[in-house]
């Protein structure tokens, strides 16, 4: 990302010349599905925008212009772009609602940075979904493994930055679905702090967990995504000193080689200088039992009277997510506050917390996946119900999140260059 901006900067390239490069590699996978709307000549018609907009000096290149500008970005399936359908990964979504009348929020955002937006990607449907599986649109396998899924929700976002037709790609989080692509692709993610960004022309799965966040290639160009949906310009002002690791008997049921990658990324952080320490997690036994039904709930009530446009297994759990009485949720709600306060002191006295993104390093295309959700967001839901930013680290085998406490997204992202940095200058020694 950081080469292709200095190019551009110093006028080396041009947004039309990474358009076209960019369209060129689009759906480069067997399932040629990485993207539900594109258009070619809007594209173009954009980057030709782009290439005219101010420019002067000063910025993180130099040129006056922001980090994104004249940039490949794609953008996930459901947030609207103005005359493109937003199907949410669902047939009966894209021919319902049509063409949108306006940019959401997120849109109208990237335009303004100057990115190009190369179009909008594939999804688990209605983002209901951790493996990128999709009877409608097809599955998305990743480019160049057709035996591997991206895993999802954001599995468009995923296959756009493997198949190089995005340099970034924009995702949405609820219980793991940047995170885990971003871990089984081999490929870096952040999802933002709960409640940062705007979701006006968006469509949200569960609001009380959904998040909004990034699937990129290299750590080192974390911070020049971080202040996007940031709520102002933010400086980052925190240097980490510690960190917590789960227990071994937490990584039960985790990959050997995923586990071996984790204990590898704690020596990481270990070597930068932050000391780690051991955690009980066994409060965390009850996260999925409190996430699924909020979840459930809150995503019957945005999709009441269209079950029957849905898959048999979205549909179950929509069913029950209606059948949820008021005095059930209020519990639910009460333990979910409950279960957040637990993870703001674990966070205030250890300052960052270091697991496994996902138990496995692969989801075989074709599979039986009918147990694998619950067996992933294991991994994912204290997360999710704690609203804090986390970054995926790419790692040989699968992939680590390093989550913080709410809104230090952009220390956190300083810290995940680091790592970046770390493993760069680590595979030069060894190069040489």
């Amino acid at each position: 990302m950081r080469g292709l901006r200095a190019a551009l900067a110093a006028g080396i390239a041009r947004p039309v010349d990474l358009a076209e490069a960019a369209l060129a590699r689009a759906k480069g996978s067997t399932s040629r599905n990485t993207y539900l709307w594109q258009a070619q000549a809007w594209t173009l018609a954009e980057a030709e925008r782009v290439e005219e907009m101010d420019h002067g000096r000063g910025g993180p290149f130099g040129d006056g212009r922001g980090a994104l500008w004249g940039l490949p970005i794609s953008v996930k399936d459901c947030f609207d772009l103005a005359g493109a359908p937003t199907s949410c990964g669902i047939r009966f979504y894209r021919d319902l609602n049509g063409p949108a009348a306006n940019d959401s929020w997120l849109v109208e955002r990237l335009r303004a940075a100057g990115a190009v937006i190369i179009g909008k990607t594939h999804m688990h449907p209605l983002a209901y979904g951790i493996t990128g599986e999709n009877a409608e649109f097809g599955d998305c396998v990743q480019p160049g493994n057709e035996a591997a899924l991206t895993g999802g929700s954001s599995s468009g976002a995923a296959a756009s930055v493997l198949e190089g037709s995005a340099v970034a790609a924009v995702g949405t989080d609820t219980g793991g679905s940047i995170r885990v692509p971003a871990a089984l692709c081999g490929l870096a993610g952040y999802r933002a702090s709960l409640g940062r960004g705007d979701w006006r022309g968006g469509a949200h799965l569960a609001p009380s967990f959904d998040t909004m966040g990034w699937l990129f290639r290299d750590l080192e160009d974390a911070p020049l995504l971080a202040d996007f949906f940031s709520p102002a310009q933010t400086a980052g002002t925190r240097t980490f000193k510690r960190f917590a690791v789960v227990k071994e008997v937490f990584l039960a049921d985790c990959d050997r080689d995923v586990a071996e990658s984790y204990r590898q990324t704690i020596a990481e952080l270990e070597a930068l200088g932050l000391c780690s320490i051991q955690i009980d997690t066994e409060w965390w036994s009850d996260s999925f039992d409190i996430f699924a039904p909020i979840q459930a709930w809150e995503a019957a009530r945005i999709h009441a009277g269209h079950f029957e446009h849905f898959e048999a297994g979205i549909r179950r759990r929509l069913d029950w997510g209606a059948r949820i009485g008021p005095e059930e949720i209020v519990l639910l709600h009460d333990r979910h506050m409950q279960f957040q306060a637990r993870m703001d002191e674990l966070l205030a006295v250890h300052e960052l917390l270091l697991m496994p993104a996902a138990p496995v390093a692969l989801l075989a295309s074709g599979a039986d996946h009918s147990k694998t959700r619950g067996r992933l967001l294991r991994y994912t839901t204290p997360i999710s119900l704690a609203g804090m930013p986390a970054v995926t680290l790419p790692c040989t085998a699968g992939g680590m999140q390093l989550a913080a406490a709410r809104e230090c997204d952009e220390d956190l992202l300083a810290l995940a260059a680091r790592v970046g940095s770390l493993r760069r200058r680590a595979a030069l020694e060894h190069r040489s």
